[in-house]
């Protein structure tokens, strides 16, 4: 005998549960059940943010929101005009969840724990009547006769409307290929660059604003970004190189990630200007020992490292150096060349690009163009953000508009 339910959502994640709630909430009559393939429910909304759950991101005008998404930045600009970083935050107020920023625009639960965010989950599914069931890994799902037939490893469901919240699931997106979607293949987003490299050597836990490239083997410019850059045990991590590898993800993978970066650890300085400047600092401060005084604000240890690698002794003062010298400096503070070999997951956010093809979605409903009453939302299809918030608002604003879709006509 088939289990029957009005929604049936496959994902028992961030997306998953915010569009049953919804749905729920916008008909409560609706028998409405979450499967989840694991023994237990919401694992990435528990290790978000180091254990804090990144609910959002302090950014409230749409089209600035959407150019922190590199696939789906045009997908989600529609969406965004009807639910959005403020509608998040009265969403969680209303439900007694106070979020709160941080200096970086990160917004957070005011209890600092993800145990908040999934606690007010799990008693709005209880309050609702909403069904989690877990330990149901999804085996076939077929189309019957207006209804969606699913087939998991111990029952079998009958719904009239499904929605898909698994995230970057490969064995659901071959199920989704056998139903005629189009899967772009998936490849690592947000990743830290493994770089050995002895300017940096003894450096971790340094972190200063810098401004970095990408570039080929003939020099041209491939990806840019700037922010804070933190030295790690394995190289370079922070905002400006996860920016990078969220934006590259597609030009970094064929790279095999072995490619070069130049680090401005000025920003937009250039490099004639820097040597300028140097050549000043030469003329007013001339019994003055360079390598003790670091310039610029650049963390001590950092200068000193750059000014070591310029061929500039410990002890050496203005006026004795020469001015190819002070050429190499301002050449590694502007245009330090550094190989990549290799790259490390970012913490436990590890996210992928790849998913449903956009264009096989429709983004007003968020329902499949080419399966009636199928839906997606989060990470299944091909949208993926850069850290710091935004791939959860994607899961908010896509489960959000997921529930209005499929309890509208009800």
């Amino acid at each position: 005998m088939n289990s029957t339910f009005d929604i049936l959502v496959i994902g028992g994640g961030a997306a998953g549960f915010f569009t049953a709630i919804n749905a729920a909430e916008h008909s409560p009559r609706l028998k409405i059940a979450i499967l989840e393939r694991g023994k237990e429910v919401l694992t990435k909304v528990k290790v978000s943010g180091g254990g804090r759950c990144n609910v959002t991101h302090a950014e409230f005008i749409p089209k600035d929101l959407s150019k922190n998404y590199p696939r789906g930045e045009k997908e989600l600009l529609g969406p965004f005009h009807t639910f959005m970083t403020g509608d998040t935050i009265e969403w969680f107020e209303k439900k007694g969840v106070e979020l709160k920023i941080e200096e970086d625009g990160r917004m957070f639960p005011i209890t600092d724990s993800s145990q908040t965010i999934i606690d007010c989950f799990l008693s709005e599914t209880k309050q609702k009547g909403i069904s989690v069931l877990k330990g149901h890994s999804v085996k076939d799902i077929v189309p019957m006769d207006g209804e969606w037939q699913v087939v998991t490893t111990s029952e079998t469901f009958v719904s009239k409307k499904l929605v898909i919240a698994t995230g970057s699931n490969p064995k659901m997106w071959k199920l989704f290929e056998k139903l005629g979607h189009s899967i772009v293949a998936p490849v690592p987003s947000l990743f830290t660059f493994n770089i050995e490299d002895e300017r940096i050597d003894g450096l971790q836990g340094l972190s200063t604003e810098a401004s970095v490239k990408v570039v080929s083997e003939t020099g041209k410019v491939l990806l840019q970004s700037e922010g804070p850059l933190l030295i790690t045990h394995w190289g370079m991590s922070g905002p400006a190189i996860l920016k990078l590898s969220a934006w590259g993800a597609r030009i970094l993978e064929p790279l095999k990630y072995n490619f070069s970066i130049w680090v401005n650890w000025l920003l937009h300085v250039s490099e004639s200007e820097i040597l300028e400047e140097l050549m000043a600092l030469k003329m007013e401060y001339p019994k003055q020992s360079i390598a003790k005084y670091p310039r610029f604000e650049l963390p001590k240890r950092l200068w000193q490292r750059l000014v070591a690698v310029s061929d500039i002794a410990p002890t050496e003062i203005w006026a004795d150096v020469s001015k190819k010298k002070l050429q190499e400096l301002s050449q590694q503070l502007t245009k330090g060349v550094y190989d990549v070999h290799g790259k490390s997951t970012f913490k436990e956010e590890f996210v992928t690009a790849g998913g449903i093809d956009l264009k096989e979605v429709n983004f007003k409903t968020f329902e499949s163009k080419l399966l009636p009453n199928l839906y997606f939302a989060g990470e299944v299809l091909n949208i993926d953000a850069i850290t710091g918030g935004f791939n959860f608002q994607n899961a908010w604003t896509g489960g959000y508009i997921v529930a209005q879709a499929i309890t509208e006509e009800e």
